[in-house]
């Protein structure tokens, strides 16, 4: 509600308070209520001495000089002026009171100021203002929620690890606070600017970063904020929101997950893909359409480049493309330090080695990390974090929470033993494999067991050899049950390295181009996502021959591994007694296991420093065959 309306409520309000209080004061005292028959008696006793008659009220006064009063029934009574008049009663007339104008104009036309001023109160709820979350005549105003300069307080000193990303943008930031340096030249700054990469990577943080730097005004919209089942209603939106971002020019725009209103226009059915294309078109004519929009930049963020239209891609719309990708090991060092601050350290703590160990992490997963160390430290009573909670998180975030709750028998629990035995032992045989970092039968998340591998550096590319080892690892805790059990004694726990490892092998076969016979070529398109389903785009004969080839290295993976486990049975037995014993082994004791040592003791965190090795991916016996994608790029297996 504008300042007038509320001005004209209080007000009137006042007034109305003043004028009850006014006329309170004003009344006379309360005086005695005779019944009409009593005062004609009274008057018949000669007791009264004068009365004022006023309409039916009578006011009198006595001979001792008490004051009464008495209503005078509607009745005529013609007799009452002679008797007044014979016994000696001074009779006195007075008109009635009548309000004064201002007061009659006042009671008059308050209760149509009243009204007017709740119509105007409802009328503008309904628009979506008095700080209101909006009405039902604001679906087509701008959701878009604006900081101004001085409310932003993150800078580029809050971002670490994507420093290619922070130099793009750098740019950026110099025209929004000094535009004359680039228009000398005739330069032009962009438009718009798309940052792509995967989620948790600090897309939305970056874009915060640059009106924190430049003091602009920042607004902040959802692509699905647009999109409404009414049909205009996120054309309007867009318009609104670039009428407000022109009024606090110079200023940045930043879209959210743009892919929710700028897929591919042509490429749906209905009235709800109508709107969105709407939608899409507004946006277009906005950002580089017949009037402009000048000093207003627009950064928007997607994981899904693939799906955007190319007009919006197009140079005069979003100019530059930026990557923010997962972080490196020294930008992962950069971000354990940045989310380290608030966060009391053990001297003993490293982040370089923190920082090794967690390959495939994206920003967002790192504080999560450092979040959860925080956590376990508390859980402990401990007034610092040490490395023993990083390793605590770090497992709990790859591999899920213990479930030390659920009750295994002694069968299944043996069993378990040897199947993470198997991984762990082919994992350490095989050539060009990642390193085994750790390995237990404590159930986590919906795995019953799990063995986990991390890599010594970060791996962008894999050749034939690793991928070969990885199928042989995989086999391994199926073939340790095949050993001790005989093929009827295997169980369901190797179901989801199964899946994997057929999936592996075909696109070694289909994608890869690393199958001699078949030789690199890319046989089929994933098109799952088009209407009609997926196509093969290759005949009978080659889809027989695809899956023969890779029938055939899974078949060799499985041979060589059943090799290397049979000659390492001793080592096979050892790393079980091992695992019924801690539960849990560690690198250190894998290596004593492999060299045929007595197996030393669990690690004395409290005692000794940490020396970890680096981060990777998962594998665990389960009783089901559902994958889920961890945080770091790999995967653990689900129950």
């Amino acid at each position: 509600m504008n300042d007038l309306a509320k001005n004209l409520i209080v007000w009137l309000v006042l007034a109305a308070i003043l004028m009850s209080v006014f006329n309170g004061l004003s009344q006379e005292p309360e005086k005695e209520t005779l019944d009409y028959s009593a005062f004609l008696i009274e008057l018949q006793n000669d007791r009264i001495s004068q009365v004022i008659t006023m309409d039916e009220i009578i006011y009198g006064e006595r001979n001792d000089g008490s004051a009464f009063k008495t209503v005078r029934p509607d009745i005529p009574d013609a007799k009452l002026m002679d008797d007044l008049m014979i016994h000696n009663v001074k009779i006195i007339g007075k008109e009635a009171e009548k309000p004064s104008f201002i007061s009659q104009l006042f009671f008059a036309a308050f209760p149509i100021l009243l009204i007017l001023a709740i119509f105007m109160f409802f009328m503008r709820q309904m628009q979506g203002g008095g700080g209101g979350k909006g009405g039902p005549m604001s679906f087509g105003k701008s959701k878009a929620k604006l900081l101004t300069g001085d409310q932003i307080n993150t800078t580029f000193a809050d971002v670490a690890g994507v420093d290619e990303a922070k130099e793009d943008v750098g740019e950026l930031v110099e025209f929004l606070s000094d535009p004359s340096k680039f228009q000398r030249l005739g330069g032009r700054i962009p438009k718009g600017v798309l940052m792509v990469g995967p989620p948790g990577t600090g897309k939305t943080l970056l874009a915060k970063a640059i009106a924190g730097e430049a003091k602009v005004p920042f607004f902040s919209i959802s692509g699905s904020d647009f999109v409404e089942m009414f049909v205009g209603v996120g054309a309007s939106r867009v318009r609104d929101m670039f009428e407000q971002a022109k009024k606090q020019a110079p200023c940045i725009i930043f879209i959210d997950e743009i892919d929710a209103v700028g897929r591919h226009r042509g490429g749906g059915y209905g009235g709800g893909n109508d709107e969105r294309e709407q939608t899409l078109n507004q946006l277009l004519v906005e950002m580089d359409g017949f009037e402009g929009s000048e000093g207003v930049i627009v950064i928007a963020a997607t994981n899904r480049p693939d799906v955007l239209d190319k007009a919006l891609l197009r140079p005069g719309r979003f100019d530059r493309q930026v990557y923010v990708g997962l972080p490196d090991i020294r930008g992962r060092e950069q971000i354990l330090k940045v989310h380290s601050r608030k966060v009391p350290l053990d001297d003993s703590i490293d982040l370089a080695i923190l920082a090794r160990g967690t390959p495939g992490f994206s920003g967002a997963d790192l504080a999560n990390l450092v979040n959860e160390a925080a956590l376990f430290s508390a859980r402990g009573n401990r007034r610092v974090v040490t490395m023993e909670e990083f390793e605590k998180a770090r497992d709990k975030i790859m591999m899920g929470a213990e479930r030390r709750s659920m009750v295994m028998s002694e069968k299944e629990k043996t069993n378990t033993a040897y199947h993470e035995a198997g991984h762990a032992i082919i994992g350490r045989l095989v050539p060009e494999h990642d390193p085994v970092h750790k390995v237990t039968i404590i159930p986590r998340g919906r795995a019953l067991g799990v063995t986990q591998y991390l890599p010594e550096e970060d791996r962008y590319s894999m050749n034939r050899t690793q991928l070969f080892s990885q199928l042989c690892s995989l086999f391994g805790g199926r073939i340790a049950e095949e050993l001790i059990g005989g093929f009827d004694g295997v169980t369901t726990g190797a179901s989801n390295d199964i899946e994997r490892a057929t999936q592996m092998a075909r696109n070694m076969v289909t994608k890869w181009g690393l199958n001699e016979k078949m030789g690199p070529i890319l046989y089929g398109e994933d098109d799952s996502q088009a209407p009609g389903g997926g196509n093969t785009h290759y005949s009978e004969d080659t889809s027989r021959e695809i899956d023969q080839e890779v029938k055939t290295i899974l078949n060799d993976a499985y041979a060589r591994a059943t090799t290397l486990l049979k000659d390492n049975r001793d080592v096979l037995e050892a790393m079980k007694d091992a695992l019924m014993e801690y539960e849990t082994i560690d690198a250190d004791q894998v290596d004593d296991l492999m060299n045929r040592r007595k197996v030393r003791p669990p690690r004395d965190w409290d005692k000794n420093d940490t020396d970890s090795n680096s981060g990777g991916q998962g594998s665990g016996k389960t009783s089901d065959a559902a994958v889920k994608e961890s945080p770091i790029g790999g995967a653990v297996e689900d129950v």
